[in-house]
């Protein structure tokens, strides 16, 4: 957590939380007659709108042999229109003084624009135009498929921590697609063609598997004019049904061992948990998120406080926890021993298992948890300063089928959690059942 709202923690431990969500910002939400959804936040602090199209389509969704896909369609999206040659989009909106990005995910793929609210209609007729008549030519496929095929090596292949961390996912997820890689296996992307990458765009790129949101110094009627002018004559066509990404609640204990080009060795823990949209009560993916920050939310967290500076077990260790996906999640604990003591892996579980056994057997204090309340509530808070970061979060929450109004609703939510709930969520979610574990060793460590 930075400075900034480390400083807004402190100061919202003297104040009732629920007032920070008391006055939320206008939010205007559409349909068009096509099925695109229209979610539009005013925000007038400055003349900047931000702009983003979401697909509910990401890695979740493709099928063994089909990988990567969502991905590689992301890369190929700047190629072309019916409008428009490769990268002309990308030149106009620089011209335009915007910035521009995507990202593809497990349960979606993005496109957003950042540009003075004058440009908006610039932004949507760009994005309007390749949803209607995207171009794929092979030529370009053949040489963004390469692109694509190196990046996996620099980000995934030639770093031991992100291999390690995408063969522990494939392992902790055994039932659904969250065990895919977003960039594809190697293998699948060496076969991929432009004709399996136009049928995907095909079954998924229709206004009615879309959200627009749009976010700043503009009104609702106003955008919803635009999206109507722009995106209201693609028509809806059907789409392939997507099911949630559903995991057995108790697969069985899981151990995985990787031995890589690291200089230390590593721990990954997962267990399967749900996310919000399938936990039977919310308030167990709110206490998770609590217990996360509990465990590893800064200086005082019992991470930190027990393990690294107490007992000098890890020389570096985290919690984390995503509550807002389409399907169920896992709980990860990451930890490196502190060899310099001569540590183990061994002892590094033994550790986070008290912790874990702890928080099973004594629920936290109330002093304790208002703290980390305080703190993850302030980070939200925070981060939702940005017009991006609120776009990204309406978009995020409707794209994996929950709803824009937990923005504004979740705050309170988090203070609702209480110490029992924080006991009952661990000792329900913390068995060996739903464990996968990946011990990470130095290459040397394989000779016997």
């Amino acid at each position: 957590m930075n400075v900034i709202a480390r400083h807004a923690a402190a100061l919202l431990l003297g104040m009732p939380l629920t007032a920070l969500a008391a006055a939320p910002q206008p939010t205007h939400e559409y349909t068009l007659d096509n099925g695109l959804k229209v979610i539009v936040r005013e925000d007038h602090r400055a003349p900047v709108v931000v702009s983003q199209l979401w697909y509910k389509v990401g890695s979740s969704y493709e099928t063994p042999g089909q990988t990567g896909l969502s991905h590689v369609l992301e890369h190929m999206m700047f190629k072309g229109s019916r409008k428009l040659g490769p990268g002309e989009s990308s030149r106009i909106l620089r011209e335009l003084g915007a910035e521009e990005n995507a990202f593809t995910g497990d349960d979606y793929t993005a496109y957003y624009q950042v540009l003075a609210r004058d440009r908006l209609p610039v932004a949507l007729e760009l994005e309007a135009d390749r949803l209607a008549s995207l171009r794929l030519p092979p030529e370009e496929f053949d040489r963004e498929i390469e692109v694509v095929k190196e990046e996996r090596r620099l980000r995934t292949d030639d770093r031991p921590s992100a291999q390690a961390y995408e063969r522990f996912k494939a392992m902790a997820y055994p039932a659904s697609g969250y065990r895919t890689p977003t960039i594809g296996w190697m293998a699948d992307l060496d076969r991929m063609s432009v004709d399996d990458l136009r049928a995907w765009y095909q079954a998924w790129y229709v206004p009615n598997n879309a959200v627009l949101v749009v976010v700043g110094d503009v009104s609702g009627d106003e955008v919803k004019g635009l999206a109507e002018r722009y995106f209201g004559a693609i028509p809806a066509r059907p789409l392939p049904v997507a099911k949630r990404p559903l995991e057995p609640a108790e697969p069985g204990e899981r151990r995985l061992r990787l031995n890589l080009k690291v200089q230390l060795p590593s721990l990954l823990y997962g267990f399967n948990v749900p996310g919000l949209a399938t936990a039977e009560n919310p308030r167990e993916a709110h206490a998770l998120r609590l217990i996360a920050g509990l465990l590893d939310g800064g200086y005082s967290a019992r991470i930190p406080a027990r393990l690294e500076r107490g007992e000098e077990l890890v020389s570096g260790a985290g919690a984390g926890y995503d509550a807002h996906v389409r399907g169920d999640s896992l709980f990860v604990l990451n930890a490196t021993p502190n060899v310099q003591k001569g540590r183990s892996l061994e002892e590094v579980e033994a550790g986070l298992w008290r912790l874990l056994d702890e928080l099973k057997e004594t629920p936290p204090t109330a002093e304790e948890l208002e703290r980390v309340r305080a703190q993850v509530i302030a980070g939200l808070v925070y981060e939702r300063d940005s017009i991006a970061r609120q776009a990204t979060t309406i978009g995020q929450l409707e794209t994996v089928g929950l709803s824009w109004q937990l923005i504004d609703e979740e705050l309170a939510a988090l203070e609702s959690v209480t110490p029992q709930d924080i006991q009952d969520a661990a000792r329900r979610y913390f068995t060996r059942s739903r464990l996968t574990v990946a011990h990470v060793l130095p290459e040397e460590a394989h000779h016997d």
